[in-house]
């Protein structure tokens, strides 16, 4: 599929689902990595991810059109186009859209980092996933000096 492809695409679904015209562009992004899409603010174009389109099929395509199309849509009308507005949810529950797309097989997550500080004084553990400078940190409850115990990979 190309870009031109696309474009009539989700003009055709804006057409059926919504009932209204897509009057801007719509194209595949080659530099998204983590998202299916995204809707631009300011130039009202829609920008999306082919690999979602190469591991997961057309339908998975149809889903992250249909999303970003409920963002498209909103915006221009003035209404709540954000991900925790009541207009939007009410929006992509009449259209069935998805609110988040199928993850990425050729992108694995990545394992988040989990660092154990005790407190030398009175013992008492802070769970962190981000480094602190322990010259500079101390425990909240006693001001005892922290030691870094355990960095592991969850």
């Amino acid at each position: 599929m190309e870009n031109g492809e696309l474009q009539k695409l989700v003009e055709e679904i804006s057409a059926v689902s919504f009932g209204k015209q897509f009057r801007h562009k719509a194209f595949f992004n080659k530099r998204l990595r983590t998202t299916g899409g995204r809707y631009m603010l300011r130039s009202h174009n829609i920008e999306i991810n082919r690999k979602y389109l190469e591991e997961h099929g057309v339908q998975e395509l149809i889903g992250i059109i249909k999303h970003e199309l409920c963002h498209y849509h909103l915006h221009i009308e003035g209404k709540g186009y954000k991900h925790r507005d009541k207009d939007f949810r009410d929006l992509m529950k009449k259209v069935d859209a998805p609110r988040h797309c199928s993850p990425l097989q050729s992108q694995p997550r990545k394992h988040q980092r989990s660092l154990l500080y005790i407190c030398t004084g009175c013992s008492l553990a802070y769970k962190r996933r981000r480094r602190i400078n322990t010259e500079r940190y101390v425990c909240g409850k006693c001001k005892g000096r922290l030691t870094l115990e355990k960095v592991s990979s969850e």
